[in-house]
């Protein structure tokens, strides 16, 4: 299968590809400065989690030296969803997981709560998704990507190609992420679920977007606000990225 670099670029050397760093990963905690996210009953700020969680998986994936690691933010500063996305592209990045704590859509019915996972498609799965991509969402992501020159025609091809190996990495990376943090904390009872978020829609960079749980739930508020379980995710969405490295990328 080719590797959805090789679309845009010549092979390298075997003396280039002795010198290749290792892969990077770019982690971007949801929201910051003026934009709080969701901010559950207790006060707890989607924007201070999403950090706190990214931090400690920081210094989990940097500690087992499979990969280097980059923030889109590393203090609380507001970041727009293009420059998170250009960020990831920018840096070539293997990976992209975006963490967030966000609060369900109001409606009848009970409470959601649990982590969930999400991967691109421009149909949602469900109407909680549609609802969460729509509230994320400021504006959609126009170009970005340096196709070679060539026919139209010919870079058609070449970005459908390049969208479907992200979208396999995309998928792969969001099962792996399921079966870790499925040992680790709640879930939704169907935890990998679709929508069209603006940082998943690189067309050659593999993203997934977290959703660490609800907090307009109080039992996931509370859980969130506690360092150990923020820890337990760190660690299972570590294995998960080491996992799916491991099995070589695209």
């Amino acid at each position: 299968m080719l590797s959805r670099r090789s679309l845009l670029a010549a092979p390298l050397s075997p003396a280039a590809a002795g010198r290749r760093p290792l892969p990077l990963v770019m982690l971007d905690p949801g929201h910051g400065g003026r934009d709080p996210g969701a901010i559950g009953a207790a006060g707890t700020e989607e924007k201070r989690v999403a950090l706190a969680v990214a931090l400690t998986l920081r210094q989990n994936l940097e500690t087992g030296g499979r990969c280097r690691v980059a923030l889109t933010r590393e203090a609380d500063v507001f970041v727009p969803l293009q420059a998170r996305l250009e960020a990831a592209q920018a840096q070539s990045a293997a990976l992209l997981v975006s963490l967030h704590a966000d609060a369900a859509p109001p409606g009848p019915g009970p409470a959601v709560r649990g982590g969930s996972l999400y991967t691109l498609s421009e149909t949602p799965s469900d109407a909680i998704a549609a609802g969460l991509a729509q509230s994320e969402n400021a504006a959609d992501l126009r170009g970005g990507l340096a196709l070679p020159s060539v026919s139209p025609e010919v870079q058609q091809i070449l970005l459908s190609l390049l969208r479907r190996e992200t979208r396999i990495g995309s998928e792969r990376a969001a099962r792996l992420a399921v079966a870790e943090l499925g040992r680790a904390v709640p879930l939704l009872a169907q935890p990998h679920r679709r929508a069209a978020f603006v940082v998943l829609k690189a067309p050659d960079v593999p993203a997934l977007l977290v959703e660490m749980g609800f907090l307009s739930d109080p039992a996931d508020e509370a859980a969130l606000r506690r360092p150990g379980h923020r820890a337990a995710i760190a660690a299972a969405l570590a294995r998960a990225i080491r996992r799916y490295l491991d099995r070589g990328l695209g």
